[in-house]
């Protein structure tokens, strides 16, 4: 019986240290088999939050109408307006018909004043 203690008391550490505890170093190459590496079939992705799933993305309109949120006649409100339609100034910019067409005027103010023309007739969305 002292025996068998005493082999496994020499054995065991050995088995331990033969194993390792750190992890493989950086230069090792990935694990192959038949030279080819192995790839990982069916694996899951990280899913994404209960916010980020139930988060839809959102309309134009109520783009433009979070801009309303913002001080009016600041430069905040109409880089906001910017942000959902990209300024493309025309020296002569015909009269607008709808918000998308506001991006085509020149002066900074007349353009704000015609988005806010537009957003404040867009019935109020649920956010």
């Amino acid at each position: 019986m002292r025996k068998i203690i005493l082999a496994l008391a020499i054995l065991y550490p050995a088995a331990a240290f033969a194993q390792g505890t750190g992890a493989p170093p950086a230069t090792a190459k990935p694990p192959t088999v038949g030279g080819k590496p192995l790839v990982v079939i069916g694996s899951e992705k990280p899913k994404a939050s209960k916010k980020e799933a139930s988060a839809k993305p959102l309309s134009v309109a109520q783009k433009l109408q979070a801009c309303q949120d913002i001080d009016d006649g600041t430069k905040e409100r109409l880089n906001c307006y910017d942000a959902v339609y990209a300024p493309q100034p025309k020296p002569k910019a015909p009269a607008a018909k709808s918000a998308s067409e506001c991006r085509f005027q020149k002066e900074e103010d007349d353009r704000l004043n015609c988005f806010n023309k537009f957003v404040d007739k867009i019935p109020q969305l649920p956010r």
